[in-house]
């Protein structure tokens, strides 16, 4: 898989702070990338290199195949976490102003915005002032205007901030509809909950450097802590034996549920035959740790 974006050793000081420290990072093309780090560990300061917003000390960024240049921005869409729509100006007027600024046509700019407005159910809010929108409305907005110009690489900084369940759902279906399409996607957050429903790969930041990166399934697969969900039909007690551990049990409905741990050298197929001498097996699966958990075991709490 060719790379879109690569970041190469790149430093970033502002006074006596080092934002980036000899950070490297490839962003494989059709790909959600999760840049993961908690507040101030240097992820909107990389943003802002790759949006050439700022320039970087050392290092340097390929993009699309060649050292990117100032006409390479015209091919990102960038969502900053900062909003920054006019608030006195028509929600319409206003789009269709930002799409031109990205090339587009009026007619074009207005055909495509008119069928996201419809697709986000916003559309009845053309004619309307920003100001009058709530903030998730407002959101909408912005993310349409982000990528309306159809480009190849898109940015979204803290996208779900602001928004309830149901349309935080709908923008990461957009997400997930649009690498689909072919577009790539570096979603920014410090949030996990939604990082292994929506990235492929990703890169944890902290303290300025890249302390873990790769892609999403495998680096869950090397954090693998042999723990293992368990239920049997019926009331069923288990006991510590030489191939498990157990780590809690709990009952609900006519079900018997444990969480057990296994002992190294044991393999799958000997667990579950240990198990299933105990009663009727309703459920076996392995528990991965979650993107939250290797979080915090990378960086601390």
């Amino acid at each position: 898989m060719n790379n879109i974006l690569e970041v190469h050793n790149v430093v970033k000081a502002f006074s006596n702070h080092t934002a980036l420290d000899d950070v490297s990072i490839n962003v494989p093309e059709g790909c959600v990338f999760g840049l993961l780090g908690r507040n101030g560990a240097g992820k909107t300061t990389l943003i802002r290199i790759i949006n050439r917003i700022t320039a970087p000390d050392n290092g340097h960024i390929v993009f699309n195949g060649h050292e990117m240049t100032p006409d390479d921005v015209a091919l990102i869409g960038y969502l900053p976490e900062e909003r920054g729509l006019y608030r006195k100006m028509k929600v319409g007027e206003q789009a269709v102003y930002l799409g031109m600024l990205k090339g587009l046509s009026r007619n074009e700019a207005q055909r495509r915005l008119k069928k996201w407005f419809e697709k986000l159910d916003i559309l009845s809010w053309w004619d309307r002032k920003l100001e009058e929108l709530s903030k998730g409305m407002q959101q909408k907005v912005q993310f349409v205007i982000t990528v309306v110009h159809e480009p190849k690489l898109l940015i979204f900084d803290e996208p779900f901030s602001g928004f309830d369940p149901v349309n935080a759902r709908l923008l990461k279906n957009e997400m997930l509809e649009l690498r689909d399409k072919g577009h790539t996607i570096i979603y920014s957050t410090h949030n996990m909950e939604s990082v292994e429903e929506v990235c492929d790969y990703f890169a944890i930041i902290d303290k300025s450097r890249v302390a873990l990166s790769g892609k999403v399934d495998e680096v869950r697969r090397k954090f693998r802590e042999g723990i293992y969900d368990v239920s049997y039909e019926g009331n069923v007690s288990l006991q510590d034996c030489e191939r498990y551990k157990v780590i809690s049990s709990g009952f609900q409905g006519n079900e018997t549920y444990f969480k057990v741990s296994k002992i190294n050298g044991t393999s799958n197929s000997q667990l579950a035959g240990e198990l299933a001498k105990h009663g009727e097996l309703m459920y076996f699966a392995e528990k991965l740790p979650s993107m939250n958990d290797i979080f915090v075991k990378t960086v601390g709490e």
